[in-house]
C-alpha cells in the first residue's frame, strides 16, 4: 500500500524464535509495537523461519528483534524504508562458539521516488506561470494587443482603430464607464496584500483539506511540531484580525455608530457559527443532521467566536485620535501599543486563564499540566489523557460524541480518546492570534503611507514573537516548556505562527502594495471570496469535478493530481466571480 514497504524477516537461528517490534521516529517516548513472531529455522532441512511484515515509510523506523527465549535483545536497526520497497532482514549466527548474532538488511527491490509527482507538478505550474508572464509582456506591445482584440471582437476593434480614439487600452475602457472607474479607484484604495495573504492561506487550506496528495507533510502533525498543514489556519486568523482593524476604522470614520457596528459584529459571528454547525457538519450521503453525533466545535465556529471577541474588543476600547497620532505618547516607540492598554490587559488576562486551566486544572487519571498525546506516548503511562486539560474540558462540557472523533494523534500515538483541535480551551489562544493580526492592522493605520515604518514595525514584532517562541520551546520540538502544538493551540504555536505571519505579510505588502511587482494573482481572487470558497470546498468535496474514482488509489501521483485539480478549480471559480464582481460577504 501507499507509504508502506515489505520486509521479509529470515530467521536462520536454529533454536529460538524472534519477536519483531517497531518504533516510529516521529513517536516521542513511545512504546515499541509488536509486528510479528518469526519462527526458528528448521536445522535438518536448512530452511529458515520467515515472516513478512508491512512497515511505514513516512518516517524513520527502529526495528527491535528479541529472542523468544528469555526475551533477550538480539539487535536493533534504525532505517528509513522507501515506499513500495522490498527488503529482507536476515538474522543469523556469525560464530557458533561466541553465539554472536548479526542482522543484515538487504534491498530485494528498490523503492520508488514518491516525491517525483511534487517535482512534476511544480514544473507544470511554473510553466503555466511563465506562459502567463510572457503573454502579459506581449500584450503590452501595441500591434500584438490590437491583433488579439481584433480576433476576439473584430467589429468593435475595427471601429476603435479607425476612430480617433486610437487603439483600445485599459485607461480608455475604465474612463468610458463611470462604474468601472469607481471600481478601479476602490481597488487601488484597498490593500491587495491583505486579500493576497488571505487567499494564499485559504488555497493551501483547501489543498490540505482535500488530502494534499496523501503526503505526510501536507497532513497535520500527529502532536508536537509543524507541517505545512499546520501553518494555514493561524495565518487566516491573523489576517482576519488585520482586516477587523482596517474595516472598523473605515466604518467609524464614515460616521457609523458603535451600537450599529456591534449589531453587525454579533450578526456576523452568529452566521459564521451557524454555517459551521449546519453547512459544514452534515454528511449529505447519510441524510440530515443528528444531534446524537453532531460535532459542535469547528473551524468556522472558532472563527466566528474569535471574530466576536476581537472585533468587540476593538470597537469598545478604540480611542479617537490614536490612529492619527494626535494623542500625546510618553514613549513614541510604543505608540501602536500604549493607546490600547485596556485591550492588552484583557488579552493578558485571557492568557493567564489559559495557563491556569492548562497547568493547574486537575484531570482525573492524568498528571497535572499534562500536554501529551496519551495513547502509547509517554511510554503508555497515560493512554486516556489525550490533550490533558483541553481534552478534558471538551469531553466534560460538550460530551465525547460532540467533538472530533479522529484526531491526528490516533495514527502515530494510537490514541483512542476523541479530541477536538478546535475545542474550547484553544479558542483563547486563537483570540490571541487574531489580536496580533489586529496589531498589524493598527500599524498600517498608524503609519499610513510610511512604508519603511510599517515594514520595520513588522520586523520588530516578528523578532519579538520569535524570541518568545525560542524561550518557550528551548528551540526544540519536544523538550521545551510549552512545545509548538497545533492540536492544543499552545502559546508557543501562536507566537511562532505570528512570527511567520508578520514576515510573510511584510513580503507580500512590499511586493504587491509598495513596489507593485506582483498583482497578488492568483491568490488575490479567492482572498476576495474567502467564505464562499471555504464553504464551497467543504460542501462539494465529494462531488465531480472535485473528486472522481481513481484507477490506482495507492498512488501519490493520482491523489496529488486530483487534489491540485480541485484546488485549481476553486481558484478559477473565484477569478470568474471576481470578474463578474460577485462577492459573498457575511
Amino acid at each position: 500500500r501507499m507509504d508502506q514497504a515489505l520486509v521479509l524477516v529470515r530467521n536462520e537461528l536454529p533454536a529460538q524464535g524472534l519477536r519483531l517490534a517497531a518504533l516510529s521516529g516521529s513517536c516521542h517516548q513511545c512504546l515499541y509495537q509488536f509486528l510479528a513472531f518469526v519462527p526458528p529455522s528448521n536445522g535438518s532441512l536448512r530452511k529458515p523461519g520467515v515472516a513478512a511484515v508491512m512497515v511505514d515509510t513516512q518516517h524513520p523506523l527502529t526495528l527491535l528483534l528479541n529472542s523468544s527465549v528469555g526475551d533477550r535483545e538480539l539487535c536493533k536497526i534504525q532505517y528509513h524504508f522507501g515506499e513500495f520497497g522490498n527488503y529482507s532482514l536476515v538474522v543469523k549466527t556469525l560464530s557458533a562458539s561466541t553465539k554472536t548474532v548479526s542482522c543484515d538488511l538487504v534491498i530485494n527491490e528498490g523503492p520508488i521516488n514518491s516525491y517525483l509527482p511534487i517535482v512534476f507538478a511544480f514544473l507544470v505550474y511554473m510553466g503555466i506561470l511563465a506562459l502567463l508572464i510572457v503573454g502579459r509582456l506581449f500584450m503590452k506591445i501595441d500591434p500584438v494587443r490590437n491583433w488579439v482584440y481584433k480576433k476576439l471582437n473584430p467589429r468593435e476593434t475595427d471601429h476603435l482603430i479607425n476612430s480617433e480614439l486610437g487603439s483600445p487600452n485599459t485607461t480608455d475602457s475604465v474612463s468610458s464607464d463611470p462604474t468601472l472607474h469607481l471600481w478601479s479607484t476602490a481597488s487601488r484604495q484597498r490593500l491587495r496584500s491583505l486579500d493576497t495573504f488571505r487567499g494564499l492561506s485559504l488555497i493551501i487550506m483547501v489543498f490540505v483539506n482535500y488530502g494534499g496528495g496523501k503526503y505526510w507533510f501536507f497532513k497535520h502533525e500527529s502532536w508536537n511540531g509543524l507541517t505545512v498543514a499546520d501553518l494555514v489556519f493561524p495565518w487566516f486568523v491573523f489576517i482576519m484580525g488585520t482586516s477587523i482593524s482596517l474595516s472598523l476604522s473605515s466604518m467609524l470614520r464614515r460616521g457609523s455608530s458603535k451600537q450599529k457596528l456591534l449589531g453587525k459584529i454579533l450578526w456576523r459571528s452568529f452566521l459564521l457559527i451557524l454555517l459551521g454547525i449546519i453547512v459544514v457538519n452534515p454528511n449529505y450521503c447519510l441524510g440530515p443532521l443528528s444531534w446524537d453525533n453532531l460535532r459542535i466545535p469547528g473551524v468556522l465556529q472558532r472563527l466566528g467566536f474569535t471574530y466576536l471577541v476581537v472585533a468587540a474588543l476593538e470597537l469598545l476600547f478604540t480611542r479617537a485620535g490614536a490612529e492619527s497620532r494626535t494623542l500625546e505618547m510618553p514613549c513614541p516607540a510604543l505608540q501602536d501599543i500604549l493607546p490600547y492598554w485596556p485591550q492588552w490587559i484583557f488579552i493578558l488576562m485571557l492568557e493567564v486563564i489559559w495557563l491556569c486551566l492548562t497547568f493547574l486544572l486537575p484531570v482525573p487519571g492524568c498528571p497535572r499540566g499534562y500536554l501529551g498525546p496519551g495513547g502509547i506516548g509517554d511510554f503508555g503511562n497515560y493512554p486516556n489523557c489525550t490533550g490533558g486539560a483541553a481534552g478534558y474540558i471538551d469531553r466534560l462540557l460538550l460530551g465525547e460524541k460532540h467533538i472530533y472523533q479522529h484526531p491526528s494523534s490516533s495514527v502515530i500515538y494510537q490514541t483512542t480518546m476523541p479530541y477536538d483541535p478546535e475545542g474550547i480551551l484553544g479558542t483563547i489562544n486563537t483570540i490571541l492570534m487574531a489580536f496580533l493580526g489586529l496589531q498589524a492592522g493598527k500599524i498600517i493605520l498608524l503609519y499610513k503611507d510610511q512604508h519603511k515604518q510599517i515594514m520595520s514595525r513588522f520586523v520588530i514584532w516578528s523578532i519579538v514573537m520569535g524570541i518568545i517562541s525560542a524561550i518557550l520551546t528551548k528551540c526544540s520540538k519536544e523538550e521545551g516548556f510549552i512545545p509548538i502544538n497545533k492540536n492544543l493551540w499552545s502559546i508557543s504555536y501562536v507566537t511562532t505562527m505570528s512570527c511567520f505571519a508578520f514576515i510573510l505579510l511584510l513580503l507580500i505588502y512590499y511586493l504587491v502594495d509598495i513596489k507593485r511587482l506582483w498583482s497578488g494573482a492568483p491568490f488575490f481572487y479567492p482572498g476576495m471570496n474567502s467564505i464562499l470558497v471555504y464553504i464551497g470546498h467543504e460542501v462539494f468535496e465529494n462531488y465531480f469535478p472535485f473528486k472522481w474514482k481513481m484507477q490506482d488509489s495507492q498512488s501519490h501521483a493520482e491523489h496529488l493530481t486530483q487534489n491540485l485539480t480541485a484546488t485549481t478549480l476553486w481558484v478559477i471559480i473565484s477569478y470568474l466571480l471576481y470578474r463578474r464582481r460577485i462577492f459573498w460577504k457575511i
